[in-house]
């Protein structure tokens, strides 16, 4: 779960965990804990890590809208961007204009790639 955590994109560990916890959270390995340390010992190694919250607090309101379009992307992991959103329930949006490119896979996406994805398809409106 850790490496899940912490994993940039392009790994095999990045995915939807790695994409919204490091959107709104600060996600560090401090160290590995060997399995000698616990009994019964078990057959993998632990990991500490320090999560801080506080990045992004501004934009809890935006979770649902972000970790649907991560759900999304990740749903049909080997497909393009372009093809996963439209088998999702975003076939009505033209994405012609998207601020990424659609002929990508979602794990080559950053976290940031996909706030302006979220941003695009769920449009902020302005409080007047």
């Amino acid at each position: 779960v850790a490496q899940r955590l912490i994993a940039a994109p392009g790994t095999k560990e990045y995915g939807i965990l790695s994409v919204v916890f490091q959107r709104f959270a600060s996600v560090e390995l401090l160290f590995k804990v060997s399995p000698n340390v616990f009994f019964p010992k078990p057959k993998v190694w632990s990991a500490v890590i320090k999560i801080d919250f506080s990045k992004g607090l501004g934009d809890r309101l935006r979770l649902t809208e972000y970790t649907k379009v991560v759900r999304a992307a990740f749903n049909n992991r080997r497909k393009v961007l372009r093809n996963s959103l439209k088998n999702c329930g975003y076939s009505h949006i033209n994405f012609d204009n998207a601020p990424v490119d659609l002929l990508r896979r979602a794990e080559e996406l950053s976290v940031e790639d996909f706030q302006l994805l979220t941003d695009f398809i769920y449009p902020r409106k302005d409080i007047l």
